[in-house]
This record gives structure tokens, C-alpha cells and sequence, in this order.
């Protein structure tokens, strides 16, 4: 049984739901493969692990809030939440950094050489090929596409977004001063900029396909372009899920000024989703 040691740490009953997750981002991950491969079994595979990480959503996170809702979790617990958080947005920090490194190493290094700046790599592998970004690669020259501009809709949703942050940080107020309407008004507000952005984020992934020719398969730019800013749309996705959570929660009055760290967490991944697409926009659309 679950229980708290004489005011100690809080010590969990034995779970599952460590190993139904292992599972489902294993399924995930090789289903996710089987379908880039155009393996048959691929989409159902990663249909499956999909589901099952829902599944441990639910299960999971409705274990924790009912067991912080009874009391279980002390001041030292609530520590290990906050590290738990850090070490997590961390993980997400380094899984952005290999596909902005990708993309720095396309740009500033395989370009150059392929183009004649190292003569070795230019002769011997793609000889008398000039390339500059945006490009396909050296492989397909003749390939005709249109890169995405910043204007107009990435720079709509850099405003939706930076607004986005200016609401929860309203709404984390309101919450410390126990102003709930505010609170639900402004963590609402941040839902719907969200899935603004997420709808135009959309409509700009219809006009690259239907007529820019920019898709996954355009070689190094269309897929360095996809890569992040579709990585980055599924966590704004995630995100604005968990906001919608965390205001349900909030308007059932699940947190106080003194204990709240399951809304401040969510707070905290929806400014990292922020700061992410400060780097796309700077560095995919603009430079």
C-alpha cells in the first residue's frame, strides 16, 4: 500500500504503469519506423504504442492527482516533482538541440564542402556541384520547390505564441492571488492562442504540399523543415492538452497558492514550447 513514513517521504505502491510505458514508446518508436520504411505493419504498430501512451496518460496522471489530492505528497516529494520536471524539459532541450545541430551542419558545413571549400569532398563525392541554401542537396539539383517564408503565417504564430506566454503568466498570478475567474479567463485565453496556432500551422503545411512543393521527401531542406517545426507542433499539441487539463483542474479548485506545482509544470513546458519556436523562427524561416 501506498503511504507517507511519519511525515518522511512518500513511498508509492508497487505500479505498472512504469512498464505500459515502456511498451507503448517502444511500439512507438518501432512502428514510427516500420511506416517511414513503408513497412505494412508500420501504421498499426505506431497506431497501437499511440494509443497506449493515451492509455498511461489517463491512468497514470489520474494516480498522481488523486493521491495529491488526498495528501500524500510532502514538501520533499514535491521537490522530486520539480527535478523531475528540469530533467525532463532538459531531455526535450537536447532532443531540439540534434535537429538544430542537423541543420547547422547541413547549412554551415556539408554545403560549403560539397561546393567546392574542402576540394576532397567536393572531387571525390559530388564534383563541380554548387549549392546554396535552401537547397535539396547535391542529389537533387533539379528538383523544383519554394521554401517557406517567414511571412505571413510563422510570424502570426510568433505573435500567437509570445501572447500565449504573456496569458499563463496572468493566469499563474491570478492563481497565487486567488483570483479564480481571472485565472480560468486567462488559462482559456492561452488554449485557444494555442490551438490558433496550431490550425495555422496546419494551413501552412497544406501550402507547402499542395503548391510549393515543399514536403518531407525535398531532400535536406524539406526534411530539416518538417523534422522541427513538426516535432515542435506535436509539443504544442501536447502542451495545449495539458493546458486544457490543468484549467479543468483549476476550475475545480484542485490547487491554492501554496501548493500548485501540477499547474506551475505545465507552465513551465508551455514557456520551453515558446522559447523552441523563437529558435525555429530565427534560424528556419528567417536566416
Amino acid at each position: 500500500m501506498a503511504q507517507a513514513h511519519g511525515g518522511g517521504y512518500y513511498v508509492p505502491h508497487h505500479s505498472y504503469w512504469p512498464l505500459v510505458t515502456s511498451i507503448g514508446l517502444f511500439s512507438t518508436g518501432l512502428g514510427a519506423g516500420g511506416y517511414l520504411q513503408g513497412l505494412g505493419w508500420g501504421p498499426y504498430l505506431l497506431g497501437l504504442g499511440l494509443a497506449i501512451i493515451i492509455g498511461v496518460f489517463f491512468g497514470w496522471f489520474g494516480s498522481v492527482i488523486r493521491e495529491g489530492r488526498a495528501g500524500l505528497y510532502n514538501d520533499q516529494v514535491d521537490i522530486s516533482f520539480r527535478w523531475g520536471m528540469i530533467w525532463f524539459i532538459f531531455s526535450e532541450v537536447m532532443f531540439f538541440g540534434a535537429f538544430f545541430g542537423a541543420l547547422f551542419y547541413a547549412r554551415m558545413l556539408s554545403i560549403p564542402w560539397l561546393s567546392g571549400d574542402d576540394p576532397a569532398t567536393s572531387k571525390f563525392l559530388w564534383d563541380a556541384v554548387s549549392l546554396n541554401w535552401p537547397t535539396a542537396g547535391p542529389g537533387l539539383t533539379d528538383l523544383e520547390f519554394e521554401p517557406m517564408g517567414a511571412w505571413p503565417l510563422p510570424t502570426i504564430n510568433t505573435m500567437l505564441l509570445l501572447a500565449s506566454g504573456v496569458t499563463v503568466t496572468i493566469a499563474h498570478h491570478a492563481l497565487k492571488d486567488r483570483e479564480r475567474a481571472k485565472l480560468v479567463l486567462f488559462m482559456w485565453a492561452t488554449i485557444a492562442l494555442g490551438t490558433v496556432f496550431l490550425f495555422l500551422q496546419g494551413f501552412e503545411y497544406y501550402e507547402a504540399w499542395a503548391h510549393m512543393n515543399l514536403k518531407l521527401s525535398t531532400g535536406i531542406y524539406g526534411s530539416t523543415f518538417f523534422m522541427l517545426t513538426g516535432f515542435h507542433g506535436l509539443h504544442v499539441l501536447m502542451g495545449t492538452i495539458m493546458l486544457i487539463v490543468i484549467t479543468l483542474r483549476c476550475m475545480s479548485g484542485h490547487f491554492s497558492p501554496e501548493h500548485h506545482f501540477g499547474y506551475e509544470g505545465v507552465v513551465w513546458y508551455w514557456h520551453f514550447v515558446d522559447v523552441v519556436w523563437l529558435g525555429l523562427y530565427i534560424f528556419v524561416y528567417i536566416i
